[in-house]
Order: structure tokens, then C-alpha cells, then sequence
């Protein structure tokens, strides 16, 4: 049988990076069973001496009468009215831009792209600020009500390009046939921009499961955190660490991010590829 070596070479090369990139996760499963005087002694070894598995239970258990369910019900709570506002916002505010002509669309358009630019640092404080006057620290507002009122500039921007790709005549027809404009969105442009859609959903929902960040600053209360911040209450830098319920919590985290992309992996890469190209 003769061999490409050319393909040899890419697949090979592929695989190879593939199985670099995976090793810190196959590391952090190795390590969610080992011993705690392991974890670190031979730190390069995936073979543990013998499994503990008592690290999944004693990460489970939590701290106190808090048990780490209660960061998983958070996250989800989050997770899944920060992807409903984005759907909706998104889809809305990229509508408008796509489809219809209003006074300065230009100029509110330049701000969109501009926002894309400001790293998160620089609206940081000020939005703590309002929040704060709002009275919104340590409730799930801040987290919540910002995908609700805009969406993530990122996700408009996609969602733009692929109502772009979308012809005009069936807008048009929609119109003659009696149709508002809130009908077209509904009716038209909605069921056809799935692909984005899906993808936006997605990206949100990684993007959101694994924020640290947001929920740093605004949460204090234990009973709120999420699954980030109980992860971080393993680490106490006074103290001996739990690394090994630390580890295996991470892998429990990891296991919805898991079940999503093999699930609605197709969605995201259709949404992908027929962005701007339909």
C-alpha cells in the first residue's frame, strides 16, 4: 500500500500537537486520583500508586454546610439566563444593524467595533461603580442583567455578518405578504440564522461557565458562588492546599464544557464556517 508522506507527516504532526494539548486535562484526571503526597513527588507520571477515589467525596462535601452541588446549581442558574439574554439581545441588536436604516447606525456602529477593542480592564471599575450605586453587589444581577440589555459586542458582530449573508427578497416578500418588521425578524430572519445562533449559545455558555472574574468582584457570599470561586476556596495560601479534592472538582467542571461540544459540536462549526459566506 503506498503511503502519502505528505499526509503521514500532517496527521502525524496533528496528533502529536493533539496529544500535547490534551495532556494538562489527562494530567488534572490522573491527578483527581492520586494520593496527595503524589500529586506533586512524581509530577510527570499519569500511573498513580493506587486510586482516591475519597477526593471526589471529600470535594463534593464542600466546606461547612455548603456542598459543592450548591456551586454547580449556581453556574447553571448563570450560565443559562446569561445564554437566553444573549440570544436575545444579540439577535435583536444585530437585526437592527443588518436590516434596518436608522439615524446614526454609522456612528453606533463604529462604537460597536470599538468596544471590541477595550480590553475588560478599562470598563472594570466603572461598572463596579454603578453596580454598586445600584445596589447590585453580591446579587446575580451584574452577572445576569448585562446579557439581557446588549450582549457581548463579539456576538452581535457575528450575528451581523450572518443576516448579512441572508438575500434581502426574502425580507421583501415577507413584507408584501402583510408582514411588520417585527415579523420579519420573527418569522424570517430568526429560523434562519440557527447556525448563529447555535454558535453564539455556545461560545456564552463556555464563556460564562468558566468566568472567574465577574463573580470575583461582585459575589461574597459563599451561598452565591459559583463554580470558579468554590473551586478557589481549596486554595488557601495560610494553609495546606487540598489538592487533591481541588483536582477533582476541576474534572467535574470540566465535564459540562465536555457534553456540550460533543453534543452541538456540528451546530458550532456550521455557524462558523457560514458566517459571512451564505
Amino acid at each position: 500500500m503506498k503511503i502519502n508522506f505528505r499526509s503521514f507527516c500532517f496527521h502525524f504532526f496533528v496528533i502529536g500537537f493533539g496529544l500535547v494539548m490534551f495532556y494538562p486535562i489527562l494530567w488534572t484526571i490522573v491527578s483527581s486520583v492520586k494520593p496527595e503526597s503524589e500529586i506533586f513527588k512524581n509530577s510527570a507520571s499519569l500511573i498513580p500508586s493506587v486510586l482516591e477515589w475519597k477526593n471526589y467525596l471529600l470535594g463534593w462535601q464542600g466546606f461547612g454546610n455548603i456542598t459543592f452541588a450548591t456551586f454547580f446549581q449556581n453556574s447553571a442558574f448563570v450560565t443559562t439566563l446569561v445564554v437566553i439574554g444573549t440570544l436575545f439581545s444579540s439577535s435583536l441588536v444585530s437585526f437592527g444593524f443588518a436590516r434596518l436604516k436608522f439615524r446614526f447606525k454609522s456612528l453606533l456602529f463604529v462604537c460597536l467595533i470599538a468596544t471590541l477593542l477595550l480590553p475588560s480592564q478599562v470598563t472594570l471599575i466603572p461598572q463596579y461603580i454603578l453596580f454598586h450605586k445600584l445596589g447590585w453587589v453580591n446579587t446575580y444581577y451584574p452577572l445576569i442583567v448585562p446579557a439581557f440589555i446588549g450582549g457581548t459586542p463579539f456576538f452581535i458582530f457575528l450575528m451581523i455578518q450572518f443576516i448579512k449573508g441572508i438575500p434581502r427578497e426574502l425580507d421583501e416578500a415577507a413584507v408584501i405578504d402583510g408582514c411588520s418588521t417585527l415579523g420579519v425578524f420573527w418569522r424570517i430572519i430568526l429560523p434562519l440564522t440557527k447556525p448563529a445562533l447555535a454558535t453564539v449559545a455556545i461560545f456564552a455558555f463556555y464563556w460564562t461557565w468558566d468566568d472567574f472574574m465577574t463573580p470575583l468582584i461582585y459575589l461574597n457570599d459563599p451561598n452565591l458562588f459559583t463554580v470558579s470561586l468554590g473551586l478557589r476556596l481549596f486554595s488557601d495560601p495560610n494553609s495546606v492546599t487540598a489538592w487533591g479534592p481541588l483536582f477533582a472538582m476541576s474534572f467535574l467542571s470540566l465535564v459540562p464544557t465536555f457534553i456540550i461540544f460533543l453534543f452541538f459540536q456540528k451546530y458550532l462549526v456550521e455557524g462558523i464556517s457560514t458566517t459571512g459566506i451564505k
